[in-house]
């Protein structure tokens, strides 16, 4: 069974901020794929369904961010799954607002969320889409800018961002990472440059 994972935090408060993108991604993966992700099990809100004729479970673990991997164990030993079978969805500071970067496999970084999976599964041999949340200004509170919520620019630009998470997530599970490094690694453009290319397009 594979299992799709979107980290993040319970509850109203972090709805609209940048440590919730995972969670986003999977409430747009449900929409898209008509399953219903609201099953209580192994401390979290899942659902099983199907895209395509492949099954899959989405996933939004209820443990808090630091706690994501205890969660993840328990789901994939209850589907009988390998992190093989695992892809999570994660933001990531390193990256500009934006950008996605998709992996095979790798380290669990500075994300509290991926230690916490990477110790409790005691593998990094699993696929992530990093979905970038770094600012055009420094942060200096990294934890406090991750669970603030989300500027008015961000805002602007979520629901695209998001579909395009969500879109990711689908082409790594139906043609693998190859293809799904290849469509969405590229950088993206800024805002401002973006809007720039538009009017000299119309001038």
């Amino acid at each position: 069974m594979r299992l799709i994972v979107g980290l993040g935090n319970p509850g109203e408060r972090y709805e609209m901020t940048p440590h919730n993108l995972g969670f986003l991604v999977i409430d747009e993966l449900a929409r898209m794929l008509g399953i219903s992700v609201r099953r209580n099990e192994a401390e979290s809100l899942l659902g099983v369904g199907h895209s395509g004729e492949k099954e899959l479970v989405l996933v939004k673990p209820q443990t808090y961010m630091n706690l994501s991997g205890r969660a993840v164990r328990h789901l994939l030993e209850r589907w009988e799954s390998t992190p093989r079978d695992l892809t999570v969805v994660v933001d990531d500071l390193d990256l500009p607002w934006g950008q996605l970067r998709i992996r095979d496999r790798g380290s669990a970084g500075t994300h509290n969320g991926m230690r916490s999976i990477v110790e409790m599964i005691e593998s990094t041999d699993f696929s992530r889409v990093r979905m970038g949340i770094r600012p055009d200004y420094a942060v200096e509170d990294a934890a406090r800018f991750v669970l603030s919520p989300l500027g008015k620019q961000q805002r602007g630009g979520l629901n695209e961002f998001v579909t395009r998470g969500a879109q990711a997530v689908l082409v790594l599970f139906h043609q693998g990472a190859p293809a799904a490094m290849n469509q969405f690694n590229a950088p993206t453009l800024e805002p401002a440059v973006a809007a720039k290319g538009s009017e000299e397009s119309r001038s």
